[in-house]
């Protein structure tokens, strides 16, 4: 309640409340925080304070019972409509049904894809599998322009300087795919430790989202189709 209501409920003069009101915060007994606005009435801009009950109550404690029970039946009014549920005309309610409705059918549909998702990942991926192998599943992708994609895209880089030997850079490491190694002994030649880029989960999940979204390198001939083999044939 405003300082400017609670003087009219009273009948007291608005500096008259003011100067309470300070004087009860100066004491530390009001909880409304002390913050005031700025109020034009016609003439020159006046402070108003906005109170919670209880520091209403407090401010009109040295008033006539008359006015203290006209604050006190104001406050009742005011509880009363801000509990007062709204009406809503027919048109909102359906308005209000039909975005739920909306809102429903979308998420249900987004529940579907993901299960779809999930599923036809269980049957693509598979633990210690490369990119390549991973790609060649996924209908109408050209298995060899993946390396260079996913170099580009900072997962690989070329550890060759003469062909493709491709390494799995730190941006992608352990957060998309890991290395697996192997020492190579050729015959006469001294030892080397071979790298093999392989996909985490996390990789095939991601690469599953940039193929439905379009974005890795398809064949020329593609259908289309967001497809890959092993739901086809597990589906037959």
């Amino acid at each position: 309640m405003s300082s400017r209501e609670i003087a009219d409920l009273v009948e007291a003069r608005h500096n008259d409340v003011i100067a309470t009101i300070e004087r009860l915060f100066a004491k530390g007994l009001l909880r409304s925080g002390r913050k005031t606005r700025r109020e034009a009435t016609g003439g020159r801009p006046t402070e108003v304070y906005d109170l919670i009950e209880r520091d209403t109550h407090l401010v009109v404690a040295g008033y006539s019972d008359e006015h203290r029970a006209r604050v006190i039946d104001r406050w009742q009014e005011l509880e009363g409509q801000a509990v007062k549920p709204q009406q809503l005309t027919t048109i909102e309610i359906l308005q209000i049904a039909m975005e739920s409705e909306k809102a429903r059918l979308l998420l249900a549909a987004q529940v579907e894809q993901q299960a779809t998702k999930i599923h036809s990942l269980e049957n693509l991926f598979k633990e210690g599998m490369t990119h390549t192998q991973f790609c060649k599943g996924l209908n109408g992708v050209n298995v060899m322009q993946v390396g260079k994609y996913l170099e580009a895209r900072n997962w690989l880089y070329n550890e060759s300087k003469s062909g493709l030997r491709f390494r799995v850079a730190s941006y992608a490491r352990d957060k998309y795919m890991t290395e697996h190694q192997v020492e190579v002994t050729p015959h006469g030649k001294e030892p080397f430790v071979s790298f093999t880029p392989v996909l985490l989960k996390k990789g095939a999940v991601r690469l599953y989202d940039l193929y439905l979204a379009g974005e890795l390198p398809m064949k020329k001939g593609w259908n289309g189709l967001y497809t890959h083999d092993k739901a086809l044939r597990g589906a037959a």
